[in-house]
């Protein structure tokens, strides 16, 4: 039987049940209302004749009591309900008429009294028969509405147990199911009996299952095959790589990450990476990054001494996310180190800092000589030179100062690859720094017609900062800033104090810088495409450096046809 004809049939069982429990209460209350009815209406009313005439009788042979007791004769002779009722009323009426006569007549009044006891006596025995049917009425209507009630409680507490149950535990039985497919164990089945629909549901369910066993038996291996060529890669790779689940448990290492951390494969795969960190140190630095990730930009190379001789390597997290199915946000299920092992770079940068330090230095005292040489050339004393000659002397000049501009930028840069900032911090009045760096670029701003504006509160505390590079960061923003900025136009130099910092920018009316390239603004030898090559693309990055070497801040904001602002912040003293 089907759940459908379940319902109706219980449901409609009780509901007949409930409709005969009422029929049924309905006629016998309909039963004790007609016998109470035939009571008062019939026998009472007589009783209370009878007891008018007795009254009356007394007072007789008063007129009133005469009418009354002719009134209520008359009420009686229209209320004969009993058996012999009759008979006796008529007496009653021949001996009232007698009574008539000789109102004093005491034999008659007599007689009267006897048969007015007779009805009562009759009406009497009538109400005591009729509260026993009554009676009768009322434990028979008793025991059939219990009856009827307790078979109505029966069947809805059997429907209460049985019919929930039969759609609540197969739905239960099924949902636990469905929860072992869904994680992959797919021998699961389900078995209803009956013809109801779930058994329907159940082959349906259960074909369902054997299809998904029989395509994940027919892919393990496949899967398996593929589980070792990704093995077989990883393993393959020059760069050491370890994966971690979610739980950080390594999952993986390959040969180059066994040999740098000097363990063995058995002693890490499967083990928990926190305890294996608490006797392998550089476990413990590549899983603290893991862990408390930090930004690309602020990522060391790692130094490692493996196989007697030192190595570096660029290391890098690679979170590992899935979107299950079903499901529209991401699940985080592990991370794979990745260290790429720069250390053939890294002794190319070594060589190649030490050759700009050496070329750079060796090429400061010739650029040296050649700028005495001009200045010896310029003195008049030393002859008159023609306006060809002048030429070619401011000319050389020109070159002469780009070349020391270029040898002091390559030398700042190689002082800051090899860590070597020197730094003399000491306190430093933002105004002064502002003013000395307008000076160093007012010829050059003039030439282009140019307005300089100084912006600034009225109290400004000392910057803790070395006045020299930081006066060298403010010339390079202001040199660019002139330079891409259009003639008769106005740059300003706005500096505020913000709480415990000292903030410095200048603000063009230039151009501004397209969005792709902020974030590389200050890279090495990075120019803006389409911009003037007149730079080594080295004055931003050397920037940086200075500033976040005396603990400040730098950066910019631009838009594209609305101009550009650069800043940096330095604490106060």
């Amino acid at each position: 039987m089907n759940i459908k004809s379940k319902l109706t049939l219980g449901v409609g069982f009780l509901f007949s049940m409930i409709a005969i429990l009422a029929a049924v209460s309905a006629w016998y209350i309909h039963a004790l209302k007609s016998d109470t009815t035939n009571i008062l209406t019939a026998n009472y009313n007589t009783l209370e004749y009878s007891r008018s005439m007795l009254m009356a009788l007394e007072e007789i042979p008063s007129p009133d009591a005469v009418l009354m007791f002719e009134e209520s004769l008359n009420k009686q002779q229209y209320n004969i309900t009993e058996i012999g009722e009759k008979e006796i009323t008529e007496k009653i009426t021949q001996h009232f008429d007698k009574l008539k006569n000789d109102l004093n007549d005491s034999v008659i009044k007599k007689a009267i009294r006897a048969d007015i006891t007779e009805v009562m006596r009759l009406n009497m025995q009538a109400i005591q028969r009729k509260s026993q049917v009554a009676v009768a009425t009322s434990e028979t209507a008793t025991f059939w509405i219990a009856v009827s009630g307790t078979v109505c409680f029966l069947l809805a507490f059997i429907l209460l147990i049985n019919l929930p149950s039969t759609i609540a535990n197969p739905i239960r039985e099924l949902n636990e199911s469905i929860k072992q497919i869904a994680d992959q164990k797919y021998s699961e089945r389900v078995h209803f009996k009956g013809s109801s629909e779930f058994e329907e549901l159940a082959k349906s369910f259960n074909k369902m299952a054997q299809k998904l066993e029989e395509y994940n038996n027919s892919n393990l291996s496949l899967l398996l095959i593929e589980k070792k060529r990704i093995d077989t890669l990883i393993n393959n790779m020059n760069d050491p790589v370890i994966g971690l689940d979610e739980h950080q448990k390594i999952i993986f290492a390959n040969n180059e990450a066994l040999k740098i951390l000097d363990v063995k494969q058995n002693e890490v795969i499967g083990h928990q990476a926190s305890k294996l960190a608490l006797t392998n140190d550089l476990l413990r630095s590549l899983l603290k990054e893991a862990l408390l990730p930090v930004s690309a930009d602020k990522t060391e190379p790692v130094k490692i001494y493996s196989n007697g001789k030192e190595s570096y390597f660029q290391k890098e997290i690679v979170d590992i996310s899935i979107v299950p199915t079903g499901e529209s946000t991401a699940l985080t299920i592990g991370k794979v180190i990745i260290l790429r092992n720069i250390t053939h770079f890294k002794e190319l940068d070594f060589a190649k800092t030490n050759f700009i330090a050496t070329v750079s230095h060796e090429l400061k005292t010739p650029i040296s000589s050649i700028k005495m040489s001009l200045q010896l050339l310029e003195n008049k004393n030393t002859g008159a030179i023609n306006s060809g000659q002048e030429q070619l002397i401011e000319s050389i000049k020109e070159d002469s100062n780009r070349l020391l501009k270029i040898t002091s930028e390559l030398l700042n840069l190689s002082q800051i690859e090899t860590g070597n900032i020197q730094l003399n911090l000491h306190k430093a009045k933002p105004l002064e720094v502002v003013n000395y760096a307008l000076q160093a670029v007012q010829t050059q701003a003039q030439q282009k017609q140019i307005v300089m504006e100084i912006i600034h509160g009225d109290s400004l505390s000392e910057m803790r900062a070395d006045a020299e590079k930081t006066t060298w960061v403010l010339i390079n923003f202001l040199t660019n800033a002139i330079r891409y900025s259009p003639e008769q136009s106005k740059i300003k130099i706005a500096i505020k104090q913000e709480g415990a910092t000292v903030s410095i920018s200048v603000i063009d009316e230039g151009k501004g810088i397209d969005e792709r390239y902020k974030n590389r603004i200050f890279d090495r030898y990075f120019q803006i495409p389409g911009s003037s090559k007149t730079g080594t693309g080295l004055g931003l990055t050397i920037s940086k450096e200075f500033i976040e070497a005396q603990g400040g801040e730098i950066g910019l904001t631009s838009e594209m046809g609305m101009g550009s602002t650069f800043y940096f912040k330095l604490p106060v003293y």
